[in-house]
Order: structure tokens, then C-alpha cells, then sequence
């Protein structure tokens, strides 16, 4: 059974492409139901398969050896990957009725549009599903190089020029990351020769350059983590993406850079130690920075998009940080990671909802205002730790802390909480700012809805090892939930003070403008260079062509003799016969 629930996770996407071929060029134009039950099926198999317990699989006629299973680990990932898969695709069916309306009508760019996303959508659900199951190298590059490159069709989807530079930063960013990682297994992996990556973990740990491995890895899967200083895709991507597509890159898609990670270091190693466990302060201290640093220019935004996309760059460093304790205190890690695991599940189905949101508050339902509202703000209150799942899952990571004595991490994470409640408070009031009515349709609320109460009961559901995670002791409560009001009273001041500023904003993407100057800078010399090579192959073309008139005209003259001794041989012929005669009697004579 369990297999058959493998089988069917991997090949379903397979068919849900299929169809979607098959609608283009066989359904006619009015028929054609590119979010069909089938599309939205797509995820189905690999959330039950999340439920049906621990199993591993081998396969050695799989590219090098294939090595599956599902576990501690995998598992609680897979539940929260799919679920919100699943969601977010019958929230795309209610965003794009109305494209869907403009297709089967027959306009051709609707049509090319969704055809686009309904192959490529279930293509990098397949990629994350494989890359979560993965144990050996080759799966698990090769889903997260197919999810990775399959969602550039999510950013780019509108068309826009918004979206062309969002999906741009995107996918220079992956290739840039892809690279590293590929040059981190092959160091790593040749080091130990290995092909699993239980062997990346020991070679790591044992390699004389076991840290420039990890930083190689740590860097490639920090380009989908929002690392800093390589998030910038990340406010450019998700304001121009659709709203059912940026649940999934900042609810899930982002967090395989956060497995990844988990996947490769060797977190909780006893050996960890040197120049890997400075690495760890470095990967510690950028998580942090990306925490802070997130949160003070992203209330700054306008866009409730891109509000919540820096929301994600500061919770993915607050996750960095985590991660980096692995590293930094081993003895720790055994009671971190199923607190880190619910972390992020709560985050991904958290943000997930609050980025469906921005769609219900571009369509309001007709529903009772107050009631509107305080839906959408409940999964922002539950992500800084104030009520339901959020405040389980921040106690999840504190108290490992706590009992390991690290004091000093647990304030500095409180008060990246409350650069959290800043975030989803501005999220919040540019939706109110820039809201619509219309009425959003019941897919689209519907789906909202589930990840909402998902988000808030997310400990409920989430397959984690029994008795990993407690509710927190009512005393803790206060320094749990603290953060929260002070962040929304930051909010406020920040806006006050930044009110008569009104039509200005810092910009989007923050570094991407620097990177460009930088890389433009760097191209003047290159360009400069190509443009003598230009004018030098100018030069020599017009020089060739000169020669090769030259040539032509003298090969010409010549050919234009041969008319004449064509008409005069038989006079030449004797002419060089006497001329012959004489010489033989000349010589005869001698």
C-alpha cells in the first residue's frame, strides 16, 4: 500500500501534466478546464503518503542508486509541503476563473498563460515531493533543481514587466545557487565516495576543507532560504507573482533551502569542532542579521507583498539561526529539530494564508467587515507567537534553549518576534489601504480559510515524533506573547513618523539595484573590450572584401584571355612546333 501511495506521488504529477496537454490540442477552446479536479489532485497522493508511516526504498537501477524513505524528518515536511500544495491549488482555481473566462473564449495569450501553469505548476509540486523523500545525492538535486527551475512559470505567469524582472532576479539567483550546490556535492561527495547524503554529512565533518563544503552548500541552498545578502529575489518575485503562486514559494518552495540544510550539515555531531563550528557562529550570526535587518526595511514597503516577502526573509534567519546551533552546540540539536520542524510548518501554512489573503482583500467577500478582518490578521497574530500554533512553536525551539543555557539567543529571537508583528501589522494596513470589493469566489475563500484554521491548529495535525512538542507552562505565556503588541506599537509609531513622507518608499529587491551597478560596472571594461573586437573584425571583413575584389579582378583578366587562345591554338601549336624543330637541329649540329 504504502508503495502504490509512492508510486502514485511521484506519476500523478506526470498525469495532471498529460491532461493539461490534452485539453490544449484536443478540448475544444470552450471545454477546456485547466483547473480541473484532476489539476487539483495533484498533491493528493503525497499528503496521504505523509500519513501512512515510516518506510525507506532502494533502488539500484535508479541513475545511481536510488535511496527513498520516509521518516522522523520527512514525513511531518511532506504533510505540511502537500497540504499547502493542495490549498493553494484550489485557490488558484477561484484566482484564475477569470483568465479562465478570457481562454475559453478564445483569447490566445489567456490560453498560452494558464497552459503554461497548468504543466509547469504540477512539475515543481513533483520536484519538491522528491527532493523531501530523497536520501542520495542524485534525487535530491535532481528534485530541487526541477522545482527550482519548473517555478520560474509562477513568477513570470502575468507578464508583466514586473513580473519578467521579479522572475529575472529569480532565476539568476537559482542558477547562481545550483551552481554551488552541485560544486559542494561533488567536492563533498568525491571526498568521501559517497552518493548518499549521509555520506555528504561525514565527509563534511571529516574533510580537512570539510567548512568550505558546508559554506558552498550552506550558500547554494541560501539562495531558496532567503539568506541574506542572497534574498533579493525574493521582494521582487512575490509582489508581481499570483497570489495562489507566492503561497507556495514563501510557504514551502522556500523552505528546501532550509532542508536542504538539514539534509547535508552534519547538525548534532559530536565531532563538529574548528573551523565548521566557526562556521557555525558566521551562519549564525547572518541568520540573525537577516532577521533584524528584514524587519526594519520591510515595514517601510508599500506593497502588502512585499511586506510579507521581507516577513519571510526575517523568519528564514530566525530558522538560520536555529539551524546554525546545530553547528555552533551540538548537544543541543537532538531536542531542537522538532521544534524547528514545527516552525516552519507553522510558517509555511502561516504565510501561506496571508498571502491568499491579499487576494480576499482584493476581492472582499460580502461578509460582515470586522469579521473579514480579523481572519486575515489571525495567522499574522499566531506567526509572532501570540496565540494557537505560533506561540507552541516558539516555545517548541525556546525550551531546548533554555534547558542548554542559551539565554542571550532566546532574547535576540524574542526581539526578532517583534520585527515579526511589525511586518504582518504593515501587511496588514497596506491591505486595508489598497482593498477592494468585488467578492472573491469560494475556492478562493474556501482554501483561505483551511490554511487559516491549518495554520492555527498546525501541531494537531503535523506527524511529529510523540512527545517531541508540549504546550507551553501557563507561566511562559507572557514572554511568549510579549513581542507581539510591542511590534504593533512600533508599527504605529513607524507609520506615524513616516506619514508625511507619503508617495516615497524604499525600493524592492534593496541590494538587487547595487548588484546591478556593480555587475554593470564590472561589464563596462567587457563591453569596451568586445566593442574593439568589434570594430576589429570590421576592419578585417572590409580588408578581406578589398583583397578578394583585388584578386576577382586579375583572375578575371585572365579568364578573359582564354577566348583568344581558344581561337588561335592551332597558330600557337605550330608556332611551338617549328620552334621545337629548330632547337633539335640547333642541337644536332652542336
Amino acid at each position: 500500500m504504502i508503495t502504490l501511495l509512492l508510486a502514485l506521488a511521484l506519476l500523478w504529477p506526470f498525469g495532471v501534466m498529460g491532461h493539461a496537454v490534452w485539453l490544449a490540442y484536443r478540448a475544444p477552446e470552450a471545454q477546456r478546464d485547466y483547473f480541473s479536479v484532476l489539476w487539483l489532485s495533484a498533491a493528493w497522493p503525497a499528503l496521504l503518503l505523509a500519513y501512512v508511516g515510516e518506510a525507506q526504498w532502494t533502488m539500484d537501477a535508479w541513475m545511481l542508486g536510488g535511496e527513498w524513505e520516509l521518516n522522523s524528518l520527512s514525513r511531518p515536511w511532506l504533510a505540511f509541503t502537500a497540504l499547502l500544495w493542495s490549498l493553494a491549488a484550489v485557490h488558484a482555481r477561484g484566482y484564475f476563473a477569470a483568465e479562465q473566462a478570457q481562454a475559453q473564449r478564445g483569447d490566445q495569450d489567456a490560453q498560452r498563460r494558464l497552459l503554461r501553469l497548468a504543466l509547469l505548476w504540477p512539475l515543481t509540486l513533483l520536484g519538491n515531493v522528491l527532493l523531501i523523500i530523497a536520501q542520495d545525492i542524485a534525487s535530491f538535486y535532481l528534485g530541487f533543481a526541477v522545482m527550482t527551475f519548473a517555478a520560474y512559470a509562477l513568477v513570470v505567469h502575468t507578464g508583466t514587466q514586473e513580473a519578467r524582472l521579479g522572475a529575472k532576479a529569480y532565476l539568476i539567483l537559482a542558477v547562481l545557487g545550483e551552481g554551488l550546490i552541485l560544486g559542494g556535492f561533488l567536492w563533498s561527495a568525491g571526498a568521501a565516495d559517497t552518493l548518499m547524503l549521509q555520506g555528504v554529512r561525514e565527509s563534511i565533518v571529516s574533510a580537512e576543507h570539510g567548512a568550505w563544503m558546508a559554506a558552498l552548500l550552506c550558500l547554494g541552498f541560501g539562495v531558496k532560504a532567503g539568506v541574506i545578502g542572497l534574498h533579493v529575489w525574493l521582494p521582487l518575485a512575490h509582489p508581481a507573482a499570483p497570489a495562489p503562486a507566492s503561497a507556495v514559494l514563501s510557504g514551502v518552495m522556500i523552505k528546501a533551502g532550509l532542508l536542504g540544510w538539514i539534509s547535508v550539515l552534519p547538525l548534532g555531531h559530536a565531532q563538529v569542532s574548528g573551523a565548521l563550528a566557526q562556521f557555525g557562529h558566521w551562519m549564525l550570526v547572518a541568520g540573525l542579521a537577516a532577521a533584524f535587518a528584514a524587519a526594519v526595511y520591510g515595514v517601510f514597503q508599500r506593497h502588502p507583498k512585499a511586506v510579507l516577502a521581507y516577513s519571510s526573509i526575517s523568519q528564514m534567519g530566525m530558522m538560520t539561526a536555529l539551524v546554525a546551533m546545530g553547528l555552533v552546540a551540538p548537544d543541543v540539536w537532538p531536542l531542537l529539530w522538532p521544534g524547528l520542524v514545527l516552525f516552519a510548518a507553522h510558517h509555511a501554512l502561516a504565510k501561506g494564508s496571508l498571502f491568499m489573503g491579499t487576494s480576499i482583500s482584493e476581492h472582499l467577500p460580502r461578509w460582515p467587515q470586522p469579521l473579514v478582518w480579523a481572519l486575515l490578521a489571525l495567522p499574522g497574530i499566531s506567526l509572532a507567537g501570540a496565540i494557537g500554533a505560533g506561540m507552541v512553536s516558539k516555545w517548541g525551539v525556546k525550551a531546548p534553549l533554555y534547558e542548554m543555557h542559551h539565554e542571550s539567543l532566546i532574547k535576540l529571537l524574542s526581539w526578532a518576534a517583534v520585527g515579526t508583528a511589525a511586518l504582518v501589522s504593515a501587511a496588514l494596513w497596506r491591505q486595508w489601504q489598497q482593498r477592494h470589493q468585488g467578492g472573491s469566489n469560494r475556492e478562493q475563500w474556501g482554501a483561505w480559510l483551511v490554511a487559516v484554521i491549518a495554520a492555527l491548529l498546525t501541531p494537531l495535525w503535523l506527524p511529529l515524533p510523540a512527545g517531541s512538542i508540549e504546550m507551553p507552562p501557563l507561566k511562559e505565556w507572557l514572554g511568549i506573547m510579549w513581542p507581539f503588541p510591542v511590534g504593533v506599537l512600533f508599527a504605529a509609531v513607524g507609520w506615524l513618523l513616516t506619514r508625511p513622507l507619503t508617495g516615497k518608499t524604499l525600493p524592492a529587491g534593496d541590494l538587487w539595484g547595487f548588484y546591478a551597478f556593480v555587475i554593470g560596472a564590472v561589464l563596462v571594461p567587457i563591453r569596451a573590450f568586445g566593442h574593439c573586437c568589434g570594430q576589429l573584425k570590421s576592419v578585417s571583413v572590409v580588408t578581406a572584401q578589398k583583397a578578394e575584389k583585388t584578386l576577382m579582378g586579375h583572375l578575371t583578366r585572365l579568364l578573359s584571355g582564354e577566348s583568344w587562345l581558344r581561337h588561335h591554338t592551332s597558330g600557337l601549336m605550330m608556332m611551338l612546333a617549328v620552334l621545337l624543330a629548330a632547337l633539335l637541329m640547333w642541337e644536332g649540329q652542336r
